[in-house]
């Protein structure tokens, strides 16, 4: 028999086998649900309306923004893009709550604006 030729596990092994995993469980939900609370509660979001051309070198934006902790202080930023998808305009402004119309000033002339996001104070994530 193998427990005659080797000696059996000691006693403790089981019980402290189940408390490493049942403490290891624990530790990975509560991380669970405190990844699934910060990642779906964010201070500010933001949502492209519309853009319209002014000239070869410059863009309107209308951009949504919500903003849920106002001491965050959030910031958005809005791009111009070419016909290459080249970014050839920037601009990161203060928003207020609602509707934002911004002038993105461009290099030359733009096709397309994108609103990669807002981020705020504590937001890692541009929402």
């Amino acid at each position: 028999m193998l427990s005659e030729r080797y000696a059996a596990p000691p006693a403790w092994r089981r019980p402290v086998t189940i408390a490493a995993v049942v403490v290891g469980a624990v530790v990975a939900l509560a991380w669970l649900s405190w990844a699934v609370f910060v990642q779906s509660t964010p201070k500010v979001e933001s949502q492209l309306l519309g853009w319209d051309r002014v000239d070869a070198h410059s863009m309107t934006a209308r951009v949504d923004v919500t903003i849920h902790d106002a001491g965050s202080h959030p910031t958005c930023t809005v791009q111009a893009l070419a016909s290459d998808h080249s970014i050839v305009g920037e601009l990161t402004f203060r928003p207020t709550p609602g509707t934002n119309t911004v002038t993105v000033r461009t290099e030359r002339a733009a096709t397309a604006v994108d609103v990669p996001g807002c981020i705020a104070d504590g937001q890692s994530h541009p929402r």
